[in-house]
């Protein structure tokens, strides 16, 4: 019977026999059929991840070199583009849309030897906090069908936390990846903007969405995270720097670290009570260990989340006007031919788009406006900077940046659809890392009494993706279920 706990021991079981790629994509079909109403993926490629594990596996037969991720069972979420695949935003208004190209991320998997299951559901053009707004329906939490896995990637979250691939790609503009993590008790991983390419990712805003991964453990974040960063020709805001061996570099961590977490973040009148209280514990653990762990006074916290929807919902604004109906995508049925092209365009996307996307669209051309915007979208600017500022002065003093990933555990599906307010304030704790364009990471280190998992938030410095991987590695296994129960 095949079993998968990290693609290290895959790659032994492959090696020695014990198993194939074939039984591999097999597994993880069996186990997608058996969990469908989870409706964690939108497309599944069985017939074509069957053909290409069974060429691998003769690949390795015939003792051909293998790839870094050899026969490893990946999904992406559906605003990752894959050649002559289906991507549609999880939008009506990209329905049938097929991909002419791979993303740059996609190439270097397949150059590796991954094999790709299928794309996942999200929220629409990846403007959500719950995959509640997928024009194809809302995506269930595998440990609480009753409840939401996050969003917008929560159809890559499940499909890690519900075993239906090996490791998902998803992307993240301001917690996307990290908060569905946190609510699926997996690991999410965001790069620093500009580590990972942004070619072939449809955009939501483009100073701040980057490609981020979804595993059960941290080697395999890291090895897949070797694979696909690097500059790329097709990005012009990928960083021309050094990708570190990630999967084997072997640099130890020093023995006591300096360690800061924002006062005013976890005396938030919006955190549970009892994720406040078991961070607090694993801070008296770290001193403890002999660690220095500070307070650092963040006054910005009340501002982050505004700015963040300001500049967000403008770029938004600008890169969603492309989808219009006339070269491809959805175009509304049954247009009178006399129909002027302007009132052409509304009707196309009014019907194409989701209320969610015609909310952030309508906001952001608002604080784009000629009265407007010198006094949102200029002012947001000049917080953004303030925060980068902050950063620096932060990571000039301290190793890492502690926070929660998000103030609550996983809450019941429905529960803030009409309070959009609501839903957006979640985010308080995420948007951070992404004004700042600094790497995080939610590692899932606690059981809350309602049975729900929820995690920690680590930052680092930009560009230190590597100390980070190593440091979240060492306290999952030091420091897993600190101040809380195992499983309730």
């Amino acid at each position: 019977m095949f079993t998968f706990s990290s693609i290290t021991q895959y790659h032994a079981d492959l090696l020695n026999g014990a198993t194939t790629c074939v039984a591999a994509v097999q597994h993880f079909l069996h186990n997608i059929e058996q969990k469908r109403h989870l409706n964690a993926y939108l497309q599944v490629y069985d017939q074509e991840a069957l053909q290409l594990a069974a060429r691998l596996d003769e690949d390795r037969a015939a003792g051909k070199p293998l790839g870094k991720l050899h026969g490893v069972v990946i999904a992406l979420k559906d605003v990752i583009c894959y050649k002559d695949h289906p991507v549609s935003a999880a939008s009506r208004i990209l329905q049938n849309f097929t991909s002419v190209y791979n993303a740059t991320a996609v190439e270097r998997l397949l150059a590796e030897g991954a094999i790709i299951i299928g794309n996942t559901n999200c929220d629409e053009f990846a403007m959500g906090s719950t995959n509640e707004n997928s024009a194809y329906g809302k995506v269930l939490n595998a440990l609480d069908e009753t409840r939401v896995p996050g969003g917008s990637s929560g159809g890559s979250a499940v499909a890690v936390q519900a075993a239906l691939c090996m490791v998902s790609l998803g992307s993240e503009t301001g917690g996307s990846v990290r908060q569905p993590a946190d609510f699926c008790g997996i690991i999410g991983f965001k790069p620093t903007y500009g580590r990972i390419s942004r070619y072939g990712l449809i955009a939501y805003a483009s100073s701040f969405d980057q490609i981020g991964i979804f595993a059960a453990n941290v080697p395999d974040v890291a090895l897949t995270l070797e694979v696909i960063a690097g500059p790329d020709d097709y990005d012009s805001t990928v960083a021309d720097v050094e990708v570190p061996a990630y999967s084997t570099a072997t640099n130890s961590l020093p023995a006591t670290l300096k360690i800061a977490y924002f006062k005013e973040a976890l005396e938030s009148p919006a955190l549970d009570n009892e994720i406040r209280d078991n961070i607090f514990s694993l801070i008296d653990r770290l001193r403890a260990d002999g660690h220095t762990v500070e307070p650092v006074n963040f006054e910005y916290l009340d501002y982050i989340v505004p700015t963040y929807y300001v500049l967000t919902t403008a770029e938004a604004s600008s890169n969603l006007a492309r989808f219009d109906g006339v070269k491809y995508g959805f175009r509304t049925p049954n247009v009178d031919k006399n129909l002027a092209l302007t009132d052409f365009y509304k009707s196309s996307r009014s019907d194409g788009f989701g209320w969610e996307v015609k909310r952030r669209i309508m906001l952001g051309t608002f604080v784009l406006s000629a009265g407007y915007y010198d006094a949102y979208f200029t002012k947001a600017q000049q917080v953004r900077q303030l925060l980068v500022e902050k950063t620096n002065m932060v990571f000039n003093q301290f190793d890492a940046l502690l926070l929660p990933t998000a103030p609550s555990p996983a809450f019941k599906l429905g529960e803030k659809m009409d309070d959009p307010i609501a839903m957006y304030l979640a985010d308080i704790f995420t948007v951070f890392s992404n004004l700042t364009g600094i790497p995080g990471i939610s590692i899932p280190l606690f059981w809350h009494s309602n049975g729900m998992p929820y995690g920690l938030q680590i930052m680092t410095n930009r560009f230190r993706e590597l100390y980070l991987l190593q440091l979240s590695n060492q306290w999952m296994k030091q420091y897993r279920f600190a101040g809380s129960q195992e499983r309730p």
